[in-house]
């Protein structure tokens, strides 16, 4: 006989329940989606007279006995019954005690007796196969005090339920030695169907019942609001009536009288969560008409719910979005207020604006998506409520935002340069993911097609972020007592031109481009509360306003874009220190002088602002051509136009390198200059006559020529100026002057020279294939119609840069690295010396093809007949040298060793000797005989010290790649091998022989490269290239 005790579970919440066996016996305890129907949990109404209920079971010879306490519960309200799956069930006051329990197969289920006892025990009888009596002594004794009451059947079994005052069995309160566990999964005594009309009937009265919720009854309410939620979304798709009854009993104000008289969170969340998925599963109009009418959904979201509980504010988010989600032409005016058609109030945006700068970013993206959804309907009214005060401020909000990501950026930018660490990339990559999320967000804003919306976020992002901050950061560390990089500021100037498409903010950005550095110093630098700073700053000719009248001021010369000494910024041997901080020179000048001067990360960063400027559809080609970066394509289509209709009378304006095409394109200029005036206080007016498109057009030739020719820039900053030398030189050398081609030739002259050094170094055998190589992916790069890489690059190879690398300098890896770099500026140089000639660019480059082996050559001697000798191949051991080496302490190994060259390849081969072929041996080890470094001991002239490099690099496999960035942290050093011999005579032949097999293999290197390094350069035609080619004035600032 066993007690197995039953209690109440109400206060129990699902963390804190301790794991019992008999919870097993339901099988929807954790349902993933439970409703009403299955519960979690009892349901638990308010009733003072419900405590700690149990249930006793025992079993007699005789029958199976239940014993269940239910104080306070009447004899009216007691039901028990067995169903057809053979469970005995007992339900008592109103739901205030459930149970459910499986009869064993011995039970007699249609001879049931139950009673209840004065002590409020209510007995339930149940009869054992061949041992039930149809008139139990005990019952029969007391029938005269029973009551009669309501019978339940189940599966068409029924009995009769008496209820007997005074009826104590000791013999059967003496078996009771168990208490049972069990769960009821339903909240009703006849099964009904989950989606019906009748089970949405029973769960709206049940929901009317209740006058306040609270921890008692929460429980029950969150699921009905659940299961009406299931109930809904069924009807939606089967049957229209269901959701024809949610609307005759106005079940939606049911809803908002539960939130009122709610105590709890959870029913606030389970409400909000019901909303939420009715709306956004809902797919009848008629359905999102009636939810959206009455003022039932503008109620929910201007209700005051305590948003201290993170779970409930990401619901109530969800809600939000979840009504953007549904509003259209129709839907939208549903939740308006108008007065004699003007909007006045729209609590969907007021109120989900107010949480668009959580530091949630789910949060802040939910928000964002809102008020995309409202943007995007297009209703007239509703556009001009949000681009009218106050709620314009949430533009100047978004973008005081997006300056806070901007300067966060730039302190990690310069804490990755200063103190660089292991996760400095992941925190790079995770800033500028958010800054360009905002920026998409600000280019969707647009894509809506609100012109005031266009001009808010223009003029925002301007006068917050691009005049006071961007630009000046260029030539000033600190700007307004903010720290931010010039690296920062190159990379956003990219990110707001290539994300955000807008015509006036390309403009007026590339015009801001063309004033001096000194003006806007003067308008943002100085503090508000300064007597210095004017009220309105203006400044005429890049000068302060000192009381020139306008009349003589309009006499007084210009030279805010071209200096006045007119030098262009080419590179030479005597530029000392760099003038990035001079105030006197335009921004425009300030990147030229980066690629020329600045370091690697400065010189590419200026080289993306160009590539954008020129990919910028927005931006007029006029700017483009002020600038001085129009492509030379797009110069002869305009003018082409221009002559065909008429534009031009002289016919030789058409092809004459004389000519600049600025003539019609200044009034663009002029219109963003006056703006920036006009607007923000910046004054730099130009005259016609100082913008020269031809002479800025060289002086930015002169720049990437420049950059060309350094030595202290990367592979990947040289190959994006190539692209964009390309790009406005498509043809030939027609716009380099004499010096331009100098300058490229002796750079290629140089860089032939590394490379030709690099074939007696520690890659030979690579050489040729990293070479070819290279050239499909320079040429692809140099082709290509846009840039290889996004400016991200400029931030995220920071810690590149800046990472303090553990390996050794001499080491095969640095080595390695060094021949890639040699390549690839090579490869760019030579592909530049084609394009100068006006040639096409071949797919492969010229070199041999590889030479038949000699006969005499060890590798043939060996009867080696594979290109890698492999471990456990045969081998001849012909010049081979016995030697011993040590791979373990004290474990000395005899090999004979061998040195094997074969076209590009070698190797040092350990081979122990064959006992059946005596002139033979077995292949052991293998290692690259390129870059072995030989050298004999001092001390020991009979031991060889060989360096062993990896067979391949490592970080041109992109599988191995990730590894090797996290090897090289950690340091990377090469294998060494020290080989003893017998004399000193077989050390020098060992020696000897290593040194003339990387001759063997250096030579066929060379050999085959010898086309490429013989390029003839047809320099015949470079004899009819003059100073001519472009204007004095411009010559003589070049030299």
């Amino acid at each position: 006989m066993s007690i197995i005790p039953i209690n109440d579970r109400r206060s129990i919440s699902p963390e804190d329940r301790i794991w019992e066996p008999f919870e097993l016996m339901n099988t929807f305890f954790d349902f993933p989606s439970p409703s009403l129907l299955l519960p979690r949990h009892f349901p638990s109404l308010s009733s003072p007279s419900t405590v700690e209920t149990q249930l006793y079971w025992t079993e007699t010879p005789t029958a199976h006995v239940f014993k269940a306490y239910l104080p306070g519960t009447t004899q009216d309200e007691a039901i028990v019954f067995v169903d057809d799956e053979g469970y005995l069930q007992i339900c008592a006051g109103d739901n205030k005690f459930m149970s459910r329990f499986k009869l064993p197969d011995n039970a007699l289920k249609d001879q049931v007796t139950a009673w209840m006892e004065e002590d409020a025990f209510l007995v339930v009888f149940v009869a054992k196969d061949g041992t039930f009596s149809q008139t139990p002594p005990e019952i029969e004794d007391n029938r005269n005090r029973s009551t009669t009451i309501r019978i339940r059947t189940g599966a068409g079994i029924g009995f009769h339920l008496w209820f007997c005052r005074g009826v104590k069995n000791d013999q059967e309160k003496s078996g009771f030695k168990g208490l049972i566990r069990a769960i009821m999964w339903f909240s009703f005594l006849r099964p009904r169907d989950r989606f019906s009309l009748v089970e949405l009937r029973h769960l709206t009265d049940q929901l009317r019942k209740f006058q306040i919720v609270n921890d008692t009854n929460k429980d029950f309410v969150v699921e009905a609001l659940r299961s009406i939620a299931e109930i809904l979304t069924y009807g939606d798709q089967h049957d229209p009536s269901f959701f024809e009854f949610f609307m005759e009993k106005q079940v939606m104000g049911e809803f908002v009288r539960i939130l009122r008289v709610s105590k709890t969170v959870a029913v606030s969340v389970q409400l909000l969560q019901t909303m939420s998925i009715m709306i956004q599963n809902l797919k009848s109009e008629q359905a999102i008409y009636y939810l959206f009418s009455n003022e039932y959904v503008n109620y929910l979201i201007t209700y005051t719910f305590d948003f201290q509980h993170e779970e409930l504010l990401s619901y109530y988010i969800s809600f939000l979005r979840a009504v953007s989600g549904k509003l259209n032409q129709h839907t939208i005016s549903l939740l308006l207020k108008t007065e004699n058609d003007v909007v006045v109030s729209f609590p969907l945006y007021v109120e989900g604006i107010k949480f668009a700068f959580h530091e949630e970013n789910m949060i802040r993206t939910a928000v964002r998506s809102l008020t995309l959804n409202v943007y995007h309907v297009g209703d007239e009214s509703v556009n001009d409520y949000v681009v009218s005060p106050p709620h314009t401020e949430y533009f100047s909000k978004l973008v005081s935002f997006f300056q806070k990501q901007c300067i966060d950026l730039s302190a990690m930018v310069l804490n990755t340069l200063e103190s660089p660490s292991p996760d400095s990339g992941g925190k790079l990559f995770s800033a500028v993911d958010g800054i360009e999320d905002t920026l998409y967000y600000f280019s969707d804003v647009i894509s809506a097609g609100i012109p005031d919306i266009g001009r808010l976020v223009t003029d925002h992002i301007l006068q917050n972020l691009t005049l006071p901050l961007l630009l000046p950061s260029l030539c000033s560390e600190t700007v307004n007592d903010v720290s931010i990089d010039p690296i920062t500021s190159l990379y956003l100037l990219c990110c707001i031109l290539r994300i955000v498409k807008i015509k006036d903010l390309a403009n007026i950005t590339a015009a801001t481009l063309f004033c001096p550095v000194k003006a806007f110093i003067a308008s943002f630098l100085v503090k508000p509360n300064s007597s210095l700073a004017p009220e309105r700053p203006r400044f005429r000719n890049g000068h302060p306003d000192n009381g020139v009248t306008e009349e003589a001021d309009q006499q007084c010369p210009s030279n805010a874009v071209l200096r006045e000494d007119g030098n262009s910024h080419v590179c030479s041997e005597s530029t000392t220190k760099s003038i990035f901080n001079d105030s006197d020179i335009t921004f425009r000048e300030t990147l030229l002088q980066y690629i020329s001067e600045g370091d690697d990360v400065q010189a590419q960063g200026s080289l993306f602002v160009l590539a954008t400027l020129l990919q910028t559809k927005e931006l007029e080609e006029s700017m483009l051509d002020a600038f001085g970066i129009l492509p030379q394509r797009k110069q002869h289509k305009k003018l082409l136009l221009q002559s065909l209709v008429g534009e031009d009378s002289d016919e030789e304006q058409l092809f004459s390198p004389r000519n600049g095409s600025m003539r019609d394109g200044s009034s663009e200029l002029d219109w963003c200059l006056r703006k920036l005036e006009e607007q923000f206080g910046v004054c730099c007016s130009l005259r016609g006559d100082a913008v020269s498109p031809l002479v800025h057009r060289h002086q930015v030739v002169d720049a990437l020529v420049s950059l060309l020719c350094r030595e202290n820039i990367s592979a990947e900053t040289l190959w994006c100026g190539g692209w964009l030398l390309r790009q406005l030189l498509p043809y030939s050398q027609a716009e380099f002057n004499h010096k331009h081609l100098k300058m490229l030739n002796d750079s290629y002259e140089k860089c032939k020279e590394a490379l030709i050094r690099e074939i007696k170094g520690s890659w030979p055998d690579l050489l040729i294939t990293v070479l070819l190589d290279e050239w499909k992916k320079c040429k692809k790069v140099i082709e290509a119609p846009s840039p290889q890489k996004d400016p991200i690059s400029v931030i995220l190879q920071l810690d590149r840069f800046s990472s303090n690398d553990n390996i050794v300098s001499d080491s095969s890896f640095t080595a390695g690295e060094k021949l890639c770099e040699v390549v690839k500026v090579f490869v760019l140089l030579h592909q530049l010396q084609i394009f100068l000639l006006g040639r096409p660019l071949p797919e492969q480059p010229p070199i041999h093809p590889p030479a038949d082996i000699s006969e005499t050559s060890r590798a043939t001697t060996s009867g080696l007949d594979v290109s890698v000798p492999k471990p456990g191949t045969e081998v001849k051991l012909v010049d081979a040298v016995p030697c011993w080496i040590a791979f373990e302490r004290g474990k000395e190994r005899e090999f004979s060793f061998l040195a094997l060259s074969s076209g590009v390849s070698g190797w040092i081969v350990l081979a122990e000797k064959s006992l059946l072929k005596p002139d033979h041996g077995i292949v052991r080890i293998v290692a690259p005989l390129a870059g072995c470094n030989p050298r004999i001991d001092e001390k020991q002239p009979r031991w060889l010290h060989l360096r062993i490099r990896p067979s391949t690099l490592p970080f041109l496999d992109p599988i191995k790649r990730g590894v090797y960035k996290k090897l090289k942290s950690k340091g990377l050093v090469d294998g060494k091998w020290t080989v003893a011999f017998r004399s000193d005579e077989f050390c020098h032949s060992a020696y000897s022989m290593v040194a003339h097999e990387m001759d063997l293999q250096s030579s066929e290197v060379e050999r085959r490269l010898k086309p490429l390094f013989e390029f003839d350069r047809n320099q015949q035609d470079q004899s009819t290239i003059t100073s001519d080619a472009i204007p004095s004035s411009t010559s003589s600032s070049s030299g």
